[in-house]
């Protein structure tokens, strides 16, 4: 069978791209990882439980159903590049609707904005995951993508540690038992002094955002120009996609995968805070950078020593065995992380918060795996198919929130129970699902 590849222009080759489309993944995540801060910061700035704070990711990945197909036909009728400035346009106009939000201290304003930032995301989703796995043999696809990963994640890393340095600095000052010994009208002053720290980072993202859209703009990057070597012929269908299990199936293993990586990411800061770590706002930062140690891995090991889908299959069972690591080890202990980071002046947390991030290291292969074996053999129907599969980032707007709702009702720490099902189902679809081709 041919592979389908990406056809650089002359002089253009695939390192030009490949920088572009690093940028990109390193704002992508810049963006997406400031959600693990942004949830126990907007807890206390509007007085939510988990469940409502969880909104946040509701209204970040929700976009990504909601704005999947329409970004599929903006890209069908604008290319590419123009495609990526109107992503990063959209993106600034997300970033400045959080200077009124951080103003009136109005949380469904704080859910809009999120849904503006990510409906531009969504649009350069659509385009740059294709655009990665089409650029060269689709059996090193994964590989690839690990790359891109690396600046994914590590801005990841960087964002909780500028977020702390920039917002969370004198926390104490909002603690719990600080609020409670005020009265209403200096909870509120003291609050509403909170949310203001929002304004000028989200004023520089925005004016970021706005520079790298001009980056782009003026670039040489050019349109891609794809040969479907593999497409089969007639013509294409309007649910054709559908005909296809294995794009199918890898979109619903797209929506476990994203619910659990979101719920790795995103609540490890909250429950640090409810266990009482001191250091929790930066706590995002250990569960990407095993995601980083993951992708490093994926770059060495694949394809030459690991297929992509043997990197699946040892991704969700190491899932599986560290999730149930966060329900049944210590919350007070400390000695495994002391035992495995101690020697790097790293600072220990509870055993059960120091499983939820290794879960970094077992997700990180995921989305890189899930792509290239859900797009091989689509040919005509590769575009949308990756829509269907942008759509499976919905997982990171639903799962995280019957989480909520679980550690509400249930206590914190058995609710993460909760990810078992998608990581057996991670490895369903990669021992069966990835290899059908007809229903």
């Amino acid at each position: 069978m041919h592979t389908k590849t990406l056809n650089p222009t002359a002089g253009q080759g695939v390192l030009l791209p490949m920088i572009f489309i690093g940028l990109m993944f390193f704002i992508l995540g810049f963006v997406t990882w400031l959600n693990g801060s942004l949830i126990p910061f907007l807890k206390i700035v509007c007085e939510l439980n988990n469940f409502q704070a969880l909104w946040v990711a509701f209204a970040f990945y929700i976009a990504y159903t909601v704005m999947a197909l329409p970004s599929a036909a903006i890209l069908a009728r604008i290319g590419y590049k123009r495609g990526m400035t109107v992503a990063l346009g959209v993106m600034a106009i997300g970033a400045l609707a959080f200077i009124p939000a951080a103003r009136s201290g109005l949380y469904p304003v704080f859910l809009l904005a999120l849904f503006t930032l990510a409906s531009g995301m969504t649009l350069m989703q659509t385009a740059i995951n294709p655009y990665i796995v089409c650029i060269g043999p689709r059996e090193s696809a994964a590989m690839r993508i690990s790359i891109m990963g690396l600046f994914n994640k590590g801005a990841g890393i960087v964002v909780p540690l500028v977020f702390t340095a920039l917002i969370l600095s004198g926390m104490e000052r909002f603690s719990e038992s600080a609020l409670a010994a005020l009265d209403a009208a200096g909870r509120e002053a003291l609050r509403n002094e909170l949310s203001q720290r929002l304004v000028f980072p989200y004023a520089v993202m925005a004016a970021g955002l706005v520079l790298f859209m001009a980056l782009i703009h003026f670039s040489s990057l050019r349109e891609p120009e794809l040969e479907a070597a593999d497409a089969p012929s007639g013509e294409v269908k309007r649910w054709g996609v559908f005909q296809h299990p294995q794009v199918v199936l890898g979109a619903i293993a797209l929506f476990g995968y994203v619910g659990v990586e979101v719920i790795a990411g995103d609540t490890i800061g909250l429950y640090g805070r409810q266990l009482g770590v001191a250091h929790y706002g930066v706590l995002t930062s250990y569960t990407m950078g095993f995601m980083v140690l993951g992708y490093l891995l994926g770059v060495v090991l694949i394809p030459r020593w690991m297929s992509q889908r043997m990197a699946l299959v040892a991704s969700a069972v190491t899932g599986l065995l560290f999730a149930s690591g966060i329900a049944l080890s210590s919350a007070t202990g400390t000695g495994l992380s002391q035992a495995l980071l101690g020697w790097a002046g790293v600072p220990a947390v509870p055993d059960t918060v120091f499983c939820l991030a290794l879960l970094g290291l077992s997700n990180a292969l995921v989305w890189p795996s899930i792509w290239p074996l859900a797009l091989e053999g689509l040919g005509k129907y590769t575009a949308a198919g990756s829509a269907l599969l942008i759509m499976g980032i919905s997982g990171g707007a639903l799962i995280p929130m019957l989480y909520g709702h679980l550690a509400d009702v249930n206590g914190p720490q058995p609710a993460y129970w909760v990810m078992l099902p998608w990581y057996g189902l991670i490895l369903c679809y990669a021992v069966f699902g990835s290899r059908l081709r007809r229903w």
